[in-house]
């Protein structure tokens, strides 16, 4: 059963959502994306992650790993290899491409395969000026209550 839901009223009431809408919509979609090879995504610390691919078989050759504007594409492809001599092939080989969508402000430190896991280390770096602060409340010297001004004119004759 889809549901698709409709967001034009949330349109109306705001300004500069439209990323947030376009994940939503995609989250919706039925894509086929194949759970092969399997894979974490592991919180390290407060704004620390790390994705760990089961990439038996691979090697760093056959793994190519790219970030652009939000999305990390991890795509393995690994040269064919003769199927003769094979009495049973369980230890999959074919391509695969996994696509992770990131938050804003976080972006890749690092990526290490060791023992047929790769471990792609993901950071959250908020820039300085979006940061919350502190806003200092300044002492201004208090004025002396005065009596109120008084409003002088002539009678009328």
């Amino acid at each position: 059963m889809a549901t698709t839901y409709n967001y034009a009223p949330l349109f109306r009431s705001s300004v500069g959502f439209d990323r947030v809408f376009d994940l939503l919509e995609n989250a919706q979609r039925g894509r086929s994306i194949s759970d092969w090879p399997p894979y974490d995504i592991i919180k390290t610390g407060d704004d620390s992650y790390r994705i760990s691919i089961a990439v038996a078989g691979f090697g760093h050759g056959d793994l190519d790993i790219t970030f652009q504007s939000n999305l990390l594409t991890v795509i393995g492809k690994r040269e064919e290899v003769p199927t003769e001599g094979y009495l049973h092939r369980g230890i999959a080989g074919r391509p695969f491409e996994h696509r992770f969508e990131l938050a804003d402000h976080v972006s890749v430190s690092g990526a290490d395969l060791k023992n047929g896991l790769l471990s792609i280390d993901l950071i959250r770096e908020i820039p300085e000026a979006l940061k919350p602060r502190k806003i200092a409340i300044q002492n201004t010297p208090s004025s002396p209550l005065t009596a109120p001004a008084k409003i002088e004119a002539q009678k009328a004759a």
